[in-house]
């Protein structure tokens, strides 16, 4: 099952680990060579901390098909951050993104409203022409352990087309060393999606050696989008993203998460 029907939960042991919202558009070189001090003056009583860093991008190979291709250095790009006082909240602007992230996500319509005054403010900053790209993602970290799971397998809280090799009946999961599942396909309208599926350990395993099995959802749309069709358009991307969850997990972890019904 690829979706389920759209019906919204919030979980009292909820999986998610970070839910990222990104806005690409053309490049607006004045965001890589002078400080945002009037973005950050709309946006620090929120996010008080404010952190620049230069990140060098790999070398782009120009004159392929030609008897001397060469590797260009591309210039670096500033990265500015902004983050909440606790740690939990970040906006990161670049000349070619906006985006918002956070490590404690507890509804759709709390985000939505933490990210409409950063994205009004950048508009009338910046002025964009359009974005270029528009997408939502959602990280989720399945812990046995947490949910008191510990006798069941993988096949038992999530469903068959997540879990690759994991899912045949003759194969015994603690001799899997590494089985994952990485999808991406076009849905309605031109939307994008992105999925990766399978165990793994968050932060390589230094702080938590147990494994998780991770549901990363990654929805987007390409193109051209006004600044005005952005808040429609995350809308429907955060309806997909619930889908996408709720078809991917049995009735078993469902119910081991807690779920308190969400009324719209």
């Amino acid at each position: 099952m690829l979706f389920s029907e759209y019906a919204r939960y919030q979980y009292v042991r909820s999986p998610l680990v970070e839910v990222i919202c990104q806005l690409r558009f053309p490049a607006i070189l004045t965001i890589n060579t002078k400080e945002p001090a009037e973005f950050q003056e709309a946006v620090r009583h929120d996010f008080p901390r404010y952190a620049a860093r230069k990140e060098q991008l790999p070398p782009k190979v120009t004159g392929l098909g030609t008897p001397n291709p060469k590797l260009e250095q591309q210039p670096a790009v500033v990265n500015h951050s902004f983050v909440s006082a606790d740690g939990l909240w970040k906006i990161n602007l670049t000349k070619d993104f906006i985006a918002l992230s956070t490590l404690r996500y507890t509804q759709w319509e709390d985000f939505a409203l933490r990210l409409d005054k950063p994205l009004a403010q950048f508009i009338q900053v910046y002025e964009p022409a359009f974005f270029e790209r528009v997408g939502l993602r959602y990280v989720n970290a399945v812990s046995r352990k947490a949910l008191g799971l510990t006798d069941l397998l993988w096949d038992d809280l999530i469903r068959s087309p997540y879990l690759g090799i994991l899912g045949e009946p003759d194969v015994d999961e603690s001799k899997v060393g590494k089985s994952a599942m990485d999808t991406e396909l076009t849905l309605e309208g031109g939307v994008r999606m992105k999925i990766h599926a399978g165990p793994g350990l968050l932060g390589g395993g230094k702080k938590d050696p147990e494994p998780k099995f991770i549901l990363d959802g990654d929805f987007s749309l390409p193109g051209s989008t006004a600044a005005d069709k952005v808040p429609q358009l995350l809308g429907d991307l955060h309806q997909y993203a619930v889908r996408f969850f709720h078809g991917a997990i049995t009735p078993e972890l469902h119910e081991a998460m807690g779920p308190l019904p969400v009324l719209e």
